[in-house]
C-alpha cells in the first residue's frame, strides 16, 4: 500500500512541475518589450539628476538670518547619441521659476534643449537652446559645484537659443566655436519696462554673436577658453564683451582664472541701475563690469578635496552727467573655502562643507549721492553636491 502511495505522490510531483514549468518557456520566448534597437541607442544615452542639498545657515553683517535645509540645485538631464552623428542634450532646473512668456517661446527653467551635429570629422552644428560660450571656466563647470557665482555670470541670461558651428583643427588640441544666439530671453518690455531711456526703443534684431578659441597648450597642462561677444540689446545699443578663461592642471592641483569684461550701452546687469534708482529712475547708460574669478582645487587625500574661491567685481558708471562724479560706483570680494569628502569610489556623490562670504563697498561718491550702504553677507553650508546617473 505503500508504495501505491509512493508512486501517486511522484506522479502528482511530476504534474505540478510540468504545469509550473510550462509558463515560464512561453514567457521567456515571448519577445521583450523594449527591442534590440532601442536598447542599443539606451546604451549611448545618460540620465542624471543634478543635485545639491545641505543645510543652509545665512548672514548679513554677522548677524544670522535664517538656518533651514534648501535643494540649492535639481537639474533633471538627458544626452546622448540618437545617431551616429546626432546627439542630443537636455536640462530642466527645478529650482527655477518656470516663466514661460520669453521671446525664444522656451520656459527659463530649460537650461539646455538641442541637436550636436556633426558635419565632418572637424565641423560640427549645434542648433537650439544652449551656454553661451562666453563665460569662461566659471560657466562652464556644472553649476551644482558652484557655490555663488560671480557678479557677471550671476546677472547674465547664460542659455539661449540660437545657433553654433563649431571647428576643431586636425591636432584636436584648438577648437574654435561660433555662435548666433538670441541676446537676451525676456522682451524688451518686461527686461526694461517703464526704466527704458527716453529715446531707448527695441530692437527687432535683439542677437548676440560670439566667437570662441578653446586651446590646450603645454602637453594639455594649460587649458583656454577665450572669448570675444557683441550683444544688440536696443536700437543703437550695444554690448561688447570679453572674457579669458585659463585652467592649469599639475598633479593634484587644479586652478582656474577668469577675467570678464563687459562694456554695456544700456545697463542688462541692473547693479548700477539699482544703486542709483532712487535719483534716476531710468536704467543707466555706458556702465562698465569687470570680474577676477580664481578657482583652486587640491586633492589632499584620494577621497578628500579642499577648494579655494576668489572673486572680485568693479562696476562703473561711465555715463553719468555729473561733473564730479566717480566712475567707479560699487567694489564686491568673494571667499568661498569648501573642503569635500566622496565616501564612495563607483559613485560621484560626495559631500561638502563650504562657507559664502561676500563684502559689498560703496565709494564714497555712491554713498552720498545715493545713500548706498556698505555691507557683508554669508553662507555656511553642509550637505550633498551629485550628478546622480540613474541611466
Amino acid at each position: 500500500m505503500k508504495n501505491y502511495f509512493f508512486y501517486f505522490a511522484l506522479l502528482l510531483t511530476s504534474l505540478f512541475s510540468f504545469g509550473q514549468k510550462q509558463p515560464q518557456e512561453s514567457i521567456i520566448k515571448m519577445p521583450p518589450i523594449i527591442p534590440d534597437s532601442k536598447i542599443t541607442i539606451l546604451k549611448e544615452v545618460d540620465v542624471l539628476f543634478n543635485t545639491r542639498m545641505g543645510f543652509d545657515n545665512c548672514f548679513v553683517d554677522g548677524d544670522l538670518m535664517s538656518s533651514q535645509f534648501a535643494v540649492n540645485q535639481l537639474r533633471f538631464e538627458i544626452k546622448g547619441k540618437i545617431h551616429d552623428k546626432v546627439y542630443f542634450r537636455f536640462r530642466n532646473r527645478y529650482t527655477k521659476i518656470p516663466d514661460p512668456t520669453t521671446i525664444d517661446n522656451l520656459s527659463r527653467a530649460v537650461d539646455l534643449a538641442y541637436l550636436n551635429i556633426e558635419l565632418t570629422p572637424k565641423t560640427k552644428l549645434t542648433l537650439g537652446k544652449m551656454i553661451g560660450d562666453w563665460g569662461g571656466y566659471e560657466l562652464l563647470i556644472n553649476p551644482i559645484e558652484i557655490l555663488s557665482y560671480n557678479v557677471i555670470n550671476d546677472k547674465s541670461d547664460n542659455f539661449q537659443v540660437g545657433a553654433a558651428f563649431t571647428y576643431s583643427l586636425e591636432d584636436r588640441k584648438n577648437t574654435f566655436n561660433f555662435q548666433v544666439l538670441n541676446a537676451r530671453t525676456k522682451t524688451f518690455q518686461e527686461q526694461y519696462g517703464t526704466t527704458a531711456p527716453p529715446g531707448i526703443v527695441a530692437t527687432k534684431t535683439p542677437l548676440s554673436i560670439v566667437a570662441n578659441w578653446k586651446g590646450h597648450l603645454f602637453d594639455s597642462k594649460l587649458e583656454t577658453t577665450y572669448s570675444a561677444a557683441r550683444f544688440i540689446d536696443a536700437e543703437n545699443c550695444n554690448r561688447n564683451y570679453l572674457a579669458l578663461g585659463n585652467k592649469f592642471k599639475t598633479g593634484k592641483l587644479t586652478l582656474y582664472y577668469d577675467f570678464q569684461y563687459s562694456n554695456e550701452d544700456l545697463d542688462q546687469k541692473c547693479v548700477v541701475s539699482n544703486i542709483i534708482k532712487k535719483q534716476h529712475p531710468y536704467a543707466a547708460q555706458e556702465v562698465t563690469y569687470i570680474d577676477n574669478w580664481i578657482r583652486a582645487e587640491y586633492k589632499i587625500q584620494p577621497k578628500v578635496d579642499v577648494l579655494l574661491t576668489l572673486m572680485a567685481n568693479n562696476s562703473y558708471w561711465n555715463g553719468n552727467p555729473d561733473p564730479n562724479k566717480s566712475d567707479c560706483l560699487a567694489t564686491s570680494y568673494g571667499i568661498i573655502p569648501t573642503m569635500e569628502y566622496t565616501p564612495f569610489s563607483d559613485l560621484n556623490l560626495k559631500f561638502y562643507v563650504g562657507y559664502i562670504a561676500k563684502k559689498y563697498n560703496y565709494s564714497s561718491y555712491a554713498q552720498t549721492q545715493f545713500n548706498a550702504v556698505d555691507y557683508s553677507s554669508g553662507q555656511l553650508s553642509f550637505g550633498i553636491i551629485a550628478p546622480l546617473l540613474v541611466l
